[in-house]
């Protein structure tokens, strides 16, 4: 295997074993400091052992979350030195922000928060907390800015062969970025309300004598969870209708649309042959594709074939077609477990708010097995996002072939991806380990 797959593996590997742990980080630091609020507000001893509970398994999420993203931002340098030489003046300046500025506020007030316990007074103590979790969240924006100029480069110029930041502004004002970043916080938010309506349902289906602890968070992480999986799927609505209009072969590869269609039909589960390119049994929903992108059941949505055409006669000769496998099936994940979710959250807040949610120990033992269902929603997210992106590293500027390191050999790649996966899966057996055994504890009352 040639050094560009391997590298292209390595990086796929660390990242998605990276964001297994972010966007419970990004929501469960927001759901922890409005249960700390709650205490502060109204001296319920029940919402501070929610805030330790709680806390202890954002503790336990975090660290692994740093553990697995330090090594890649070394990879920009070692695997795709061409990538940084070419857009390095512009992906390097949020990275440096989002460390020493949103990465060093997070985890400078985690510390005083962990240790200032009793020694701080509630407020303050509450502030940590708050500032915890918009430094977490903070520091999603400003890697989101670097990722949405791979996919909407904004705000640059081409000099001696590099892309160099000619306006800030436009970086940071980016339209893929404003609709990218919303989306994320939401998942975040899902993420999170479906761990710990997870666990709560766990503890409230095996106890007659449920916990007030456990009662009360699966309240909270239902409300919580129901607004954040609608605002998903609202946010995630206008970014297909964006993608439509600026990189519509990803569109076309997410709904394995060969030819272009006006009006167009969503595909519920398609057959096709990737190398004939050509559909061999599919089911539709007549003109819905077009309501998605448009808002109307009329307008044209591109297909392959067109784009590859014209991306030809822009860019030259290539092949400028996404994996359509793994696009399709990326996004029928992503929504499908989005689907259910949206199904559990509102049902779960229904029992929440009319009775007592353990009166359905069935349902709520489906709910603790439906804890995994936002990691694979997440995971099939960023494949087809930036799957879907492919041939190009830098959306119309840069192709993926090109910024690989040239002297870095396929045979030092291959270790490092060997070592780094060996690490990884050891470092998410002793999170989920750690998670599992904390988790199944019940704090005692005082």
């Amino acid at each position: 295997m040639e050094a560009l797959a391997l590298a292209r593996w390595q990086f796929a590997v660390t990242t998605i074993y990276h964001f297994f742990f972010v966007p419970l980080t990004l929501g469960l630091s927001v759901l922890v400091a409005v249960m700390e609020t709650l205490y502060v507000r109204t001296g319920d001893e029940t919402y501070k052992r929610m805030t330790k509970f709680w806390g202890k398994l954002f503790l336990i999420n975090f660290a692994m979350g740093v553990a697995t993203g330090l090594v890649q931002e070394f990879q920009f340098g070692m695997n795709w030195s061409e990538y940084s030489r070419f857009v390095g003046d512009i992906f390097g300046a949020p990275l440096a922000i989002e460390a020493l500025l949103a990465f060093f506020l997070e985890s400078t007030f985690l510390g005083v928060w962990i240790f200032g316990w009793d020694k701080l007074s509630r407020k303050a103590h509450l502030a940590t907390i708050w500032l915890v979790a918009i430094g977490s969240n903070f520091s999603a924006l400003w890697i989101l800015i670097a990722n949405s100029f791979m996919h909407q480069p904004v705000g640059f110029e081409i000099i001696d062969g590099r892309a160099v930041m000619t306006d800030f502004i436009a970086l940071v004002t980016n339209s893929h970025v404003w609709l990218q970043f919303p989306h994320v916080i939401t998942s975040g938010v899902t993420t999170a309300a479906m761990f710990v309506i997870g666990i709560s349902a766990y503890h409230l289906a095996k106890r007659t004598q449920a916990d007030p602890l456990f009662r009360k968070s699966f309240r909270l992480a239902a409300i919580f969870g129901s607004v954040g999986i609608v605002l998903v799927t609202g946010i995630g609505h206008a970014q297909g209708q964006h993608m439509v209009a600026t990189q519509p072969m990803k569109m076309a590869a997410a709904e394995a649309l060969w030819e272009s269609e006006d009006p167009a039909g969503l595909s519920i589960i398609a057959f096709f042959s990737e190398e004939r390119q050509e559909e061999i049994w599919a089911i539709k929903i007549p003109r819905a594709l077009s309501l998605m992108a448009y808002n109307s059941f009329e307008g044209e949505v591109r297909g392959i074939k067109d784009l590859q055409a014209e991306f030809e006669q822009a860019y030259g000769p290539g092949d400028y077609v996404p994996p359509v496998f793994l696009s399709y099936w990326s996004f029928r994940l992503m929504v499908g477990t989005g689907v259910m979710m949206v199904v559990l959250l509102l049902y779960a807040l229904y029992l929440a708010l009319r009775g007592k949610p353990e009166s359905k120990p069935r349902f709520l033992q489906l709910l603790a097995l439906a804890l995994f269902l936002p990691y694979i929603a997440n995971s099939a997210g960023w494949l087809l996002t930036e799957l879907g992106r492919q041939p190009w590293i830098v959306y119309g500027l840069m192709k993926t072939a090109d910024a690989i390191s040239p002297n870095v050999p396929a045979s030092t790649v291959l270790v490092s991806l060997i070592g780094f996966t060996l690490v990884y899966a050891a470092l998410i057996v002793a999170d989920v380990y750690l998670l599992a055994k904390h988790a199944s504890k019940v704090p005692v009352q005082k």
